[in-house]
């Protein structure tokens, strides 16, 4: 073989070679394409989860959003400020008893148990009339939302009629169907309904029924609620009147039984 076929083949060869590699480098490079592209995908893929997941932890809850609506539906036979003043009781009544509570409560339930037929019976005496105030602090320490949702069912109970407000009131304290402190029983709909049942107004009643599924009063339940906030009451049962509390003799907390309580209020109505 000839020197120039030898150069010849030796250069057809490191042409080859050249070639191949070139070819490689080209799969390399679009490889590495391929992984960086897959990667920003990937990236972008968690930081969109991620923005999302925020972006959901940062809406605020069902209750929030009620707490914050401007529009509030206030039940019939409320009045004040978005529907947070109740009043039960004859218009001739001179005295007006201010009545505190959270329906989570278990003192507030022991009170209405123990004292609650002697309010209904003096109230329809007229011998005065009832102001409720609702509160939903229980609902904070364990991130309830059964004073919240027992609240709003009260206000469906008062569109019906004050009637069904109270003795609806009434059967939520009651030791037939009132929780203990640390079950959220008031958070579902359907215990509230069940409760209803026990009262001839509510059971039954459709529209009522429909209320407390859609959440029609939640927002009037917060602006309650917040009602509640606002005057300074730190605790529950708290009774006043005249703007000043009532409470056993010797002590600051509610009258806890119907002597303490009669003792109490005639003290009040005379001043």
């Amino acid at each position: 073989m000839s020197k120039r076929n030898t150069q010849e083949n030796k250069a057809a060869a490191r042409d080859r070679l050249r070639a191949e590699r070139e070819r490689q480098a080209k799969k390399d490079k679009a490889r590495k394409q391929i992984v960086v592209a897959v990667s920003v995908v990937a990236v972008l893929a968690v930081a969109g989860g991620v923005g999302y997941g925020v972006t959901e932890l940062n809406k605020p809850s069902g209750w929030e959003a009620a707490a914050d609506a401007k529009n509030v539906t206030v039940p019939k036979n409320a009045s004040g400020d978005d529907g947070t003043t109740v009043v039960i009781g004859k218009p001739a009544a001179r005295k007006t008893l201010e009545m505190y509570e959270d329906p989570r409560c278990p003192v507030c339930a022991t009170f209405e148990q123990t004292v609650g037929e002697t309010i209904a019976k003096d109230v329809a005496a007229g011998k005065y009339k009832v102001r409720f105030v609702g509160a939903t602090f229980i609902d904070n320490t364990d991130n309830g939302e059964g004073s919240k949702n027992a609240l709003s069912a009260l206000g469906a109970a008062l569109n019906v009629s004050p009637e069904a407000f109270t003795a609806y009131k009434a059967a939520l304290y009651s030791a037939d169907f009132h929780p203990q402190e640390s079950e959220d029983k008031f958070a579902k709909d359907s215990y509230l309904i069940e409760v209803a049942d026990s009262v001839d107004a509510l059971k039954g009643n459709a529209a009522f029924e429909k209320d407390v599924k859609d959440g029609t009063y939640d927002s009037w339940a917060m602006k309650m609620s917040g009602a509640f906030d606002k005057s300074g009451v730190e605790g529950t049962p708290t009774l006043k009147m005249g703007g000043k509390a009532i409470t056993a003799e010797g002590s600051k907390n509610a009258p806890m039984t119907v002597a303490e309580f009669d003792a109490a209020v005639a003290k009040a109505l005379k001043a």
